[in-house]
């Protein structure tokens, strides 16, 4: 008999335990069918509805991460309340019959801005998910505020949660036993007693590097049923803690798709090895605001603003065939019927409005007050920013010979304007170098920078933002920099009208209902409603539409504002279905 529940002392029984490779909930042979429905991705007035359209999907249990720099944004100032009121969710996801697989790791990967790590962290250490003892010490005190949080919802204690994350694929990242030691002993000396888990992918490497004594290994993979059970240590359950069933997108790329009968293939081959699962995603949500994350393939790749993912229950919470065969898959692991579908989801009346031009970016950027001048431009880190636009600006003569700038590092894309003319753009993996005006008086050289996403996943987690290494015209140093920071909560444009900047547009609405939002003609832009900042759009594809959940508008009128960095479209498009673009069939491997 092999248990993974080493127990605090007076503590009771964890309710997942497991014998000779069977799962038992309170002793009784169980399955795990779960689903991942992110509640940082969900808006909180939302979050009941999802949930219980996964529990008609015939899930027994929700997994979700928990993403620490959505709480902790400020150094020192973690919340919990309104959107990030994690308990409430954990409380729903109970009253609603479900269980919860919490997934704190603190790394989270999930696509997200820096892998769920506070960015204020890792501009003091690149040394993350190891024993370096900065990183050990902010996850101390993250997990002395979380975690007192979390213990009383555990189902010894009469809550939901049955099942917590050590570490998040740490096989495919790292080696540092220490570190794994740390992770674990810290979950149980906060009164975690549930079953533990780590979560990696199906090499024999992985599984050794990312699993640690005291914790049930899990897998994740889109395929690959036999290759885990054959790595599956001797008398362990199987559990697919990330089974991929469909995947996210990246800007510039083709909608990723995979059909119901893939899915199923996989689906049905791991409850027939008696198996348990967890579908990544249930439920994707949304990347609102900056929060996407972006991947390294030697180049750059900003995830979308959507996190749709094809899951079988859709970004705006419609469902199709994957929901239904899921349905029945999962529907005979239950005693009784399913529960229902809530009421059916309300959209918009399909309508165009016209943008109204209210001022060009330089007029509205150079409006805003100047903040640290220093000697060579600052990254976002060292002006405490976390991702947005920072403007820079100097000014120089430029002469003959030496009329070139360049950005030796750049993260991620700069906007150059000479004496208010743009006169280009330049990309971290495109060109980072660009002519010059030649001028015999000084010129004002202004850099609209863009933070496109932080790195979620690989070895370049926790690089920084900004201009990294300077600016040269020729092969001298720039110097003499002005910082400004673009506020992206709620801007307001200031200056002369432009083919660029901010436009808005005011919807009238007599019912609140879910829309979808499209920028014709646009370029690359950020879209508020109502002040809150929904995402960003790229006619680079493939997504077209932003979703604007219900909860975000109110009756009477509304406010629609962009802000392009490239060129205005003419109107905003109010529908009622989205559009991700061109389609391609993949399966995460």
């Amino acid at each position: 008999m092999t248990s993974t529940n080493a127990q605090v002392a007076g503590a009771k029984t964890s309710a997942l335990t497991y014998d000779d490779s069977r799962l038992h909930r309170n002793g009784v042979p169980h399955r795990m069918l779960a689903g991942a429905v992110h509640y940082f991705r969900v808006h909180p007035q939302q979050w009941e509805d999802r949930l219980r359209r996964l529990a008609a999907m015939g899930a027994n249990t929700v997994d979700t991460y928990v993403a620490w720099n959505f709480h902790e944004e400020v150094e020192g100032a973690p919340r919990f309340d309104g959107w990030r009121d994690l308990e409430r969710f954990i409380r729903l996801a109970g009253e609603v019959g479900l269980d919860v697989y919490l997934r704190p790791s603190p790394y989270i990967c999930a696509e997200w801005s820096n892998g769920g790590l506070p960015s204020w962290l890792t501009a003091r250490t690149r040394s993350v998910r190891s024993s370096d003892p900065v990183y050990r010490e902010a996850v101390e005190r993250w997990y002395g505020e979380l975690l007192p949080r979390i213990a009383p919802l555990q189902a010894a204690h009469g809550g939901p949660i049955v099942a917590v994350q050590v570490e998040n694929e740490y096989g495919s990242f790292g080696s540092d036993r220490e570190h794994l030691h740390h992770q674990r002993d810290l979950l149980r000396q906060h009164g975690i007693v549930e079953l533990l888990t780590t979560a990696d992918g199906i090499t024999a490497g992985m599984l050794a590097h990312g699993s640690v004594e005291g914790a049930l290994p899990s897998f994740t993979f889109g395929t690959g049923v036999q290759t885990a059970v054959d790595l599956l240590p001797a008398a362990t359950p199987l559990l697919c803690s990330e089974l991929w069933g469909g995947w996210f997108d990246h800007w510039g790329e083709q909608h990723h798709v995979r059909s119901p009968e893939s899915v199923m293939q996989t689906v049905d081959e791991l409850l027939a090895a008696d198996g348990s699962l967890s579908l990544y995603m249930a439920h994707g949500g949304t990347n609102f605001g900056l929060w996407n994350g972006a991947n390294w393939d030697g180049v750059i790749q900003p995830t979308i603003t959507s996190y749709d993912s094809d899951a079988p229950i859709a970004e705006d919470g419609r469902v199709g065939a994957k929901f239904e065969a899921l349905r029945a898959a999962f529907a005979p692991f239950h005693d009784g019927p399913l529960p229902a579908l809530p009421a059916p989801l309300r959209f918009q009346p399909t309508r165009t409005a016209r943008l109204e031009p209210e001022s060009s970016l330089l007029e509205t950027l150079r409006a805003l007050p100047e903040g640290k001048q220093l000697a060579r431009p600052a990254t976002f880190e060292e002006l405490g920013l976390a991702d947005g636009i920072v403007v820079y600006e100097t000014t120089a003569v430029v002469q003959a010979g030496d009329d070139v700038l360049s950005l030796p590092v750049l993260h991620d894309r700069a906007t150059v304007f000479v004496d208010g003319h743009r006169i280009g753009t330049l990309d971290r993996d495109g060109e980072t170098r660009l002519p010059l005006p030649v001028s015999d008086a000084p010129a004002v050289i202004t850099l609209v920078v863009e933070s496109v996403g932080r790195i979620n996943y690989g070895p370049l987690i926790g690089e920084h933002k900004g201009i990294l290494a300077g600016v040269l015209i020729g092969r001298r140093f720039a110097h003499g920099w002005t910082h400004r920071i673009v506020p992206m909560a709620d801007p307001q444009p200031m200056g002369a009208v432009g083919d660029d900047g901010f436009a808005s547009a005011e919807l009238q609405v007599d019912e609140l209902a879910d829309a979808w939002l499209a920028f014709p003609g646009g370029g690359k832009g950020f879209v508020w409603l109502n002040g809150f900042l929904l995402g960003r759009y790229w006619s680079v594809g493939p997504q077209v539409t932003l979703y604007a959940p219900a909860p975000l508008w109110r009756v009477g009128s509304n406010t629609v504002r962009v802000l392009d960095l490239e060129r205005l479209g003419g109107t905003v498009e109010v529908r009622d279905e989205p559009e991700f673009g061109d389609v391609e069939e993949f399966i995460g491997s």
